[in-house]
């Protein structure tokens, strides 16, 4: 089963491609933090200079830096070609919409930002709804029409 780069792809009716998506979904969020704070280091290097250019103005950036870093990564990463983060490629997963069009920088900006709100309310019992609900879908997927779906 492999993902499809064509800017349609549906979610599969098999039920095979939503086997395991909650364990691997785990994983994959592990290795994207790990990756994003990886690239905060040299974020932070450069609104340190951008600060010191700025005359301290740049430095404001601090206290939203790991926001924007991530917000990068994962936009970036869920709309591009692969619709997966490098984590969910590692784990041999991809986000698809439930309509068959291609995830939009947008879309992967308000799953993170749903994903961020609904645990700090929820706390990660979040994860307990994907055992209840059909393809394994978390609350955030429900409420943006998205799947996580097996490419390997």
């Amino acid at each position: 089963m492999a993902l499809d780069p064509n800017s349609t792809y549906a979610a599969p009716e098999d039920w095979r491609a939503y086997s395991g998506v909650l364990s691997r979904r785990v994983f994959a969020f592990i290795i994207d933090y790990m990756i994003v704070a990886i690239l905060w280091v040299p974020a932070a290097i450069v609104v340190f200079f951008l600060g010191v250019f700025t005359l301290g103005l740049g430095w404001m950036l601090y206290p939203v830096l790991f926001v924007l870093v991530a917000g990068l990564y994962f936009g970036i990463s869920l709309a591009g070609p692969f619709q997966a983060t490098a984590g969910m490629r590692a784990m041999g997963m991809a986000m698809v919409r439930l309509d068959g069009r291609k995830i939009d920088f947008v879309t992967a900006i308000a799953h993170l930002a749903l994903f961020w709100i609904l645990n700090s309310v929820l706390t990660p019992l979040i994860l307990l709804a994907g055992l209840f609900t059909d393809r394994s879908r978390l609350i955030h997927d429900l409420l943006l029409g998205t799947a996580a779906v097996r490419t390997s």
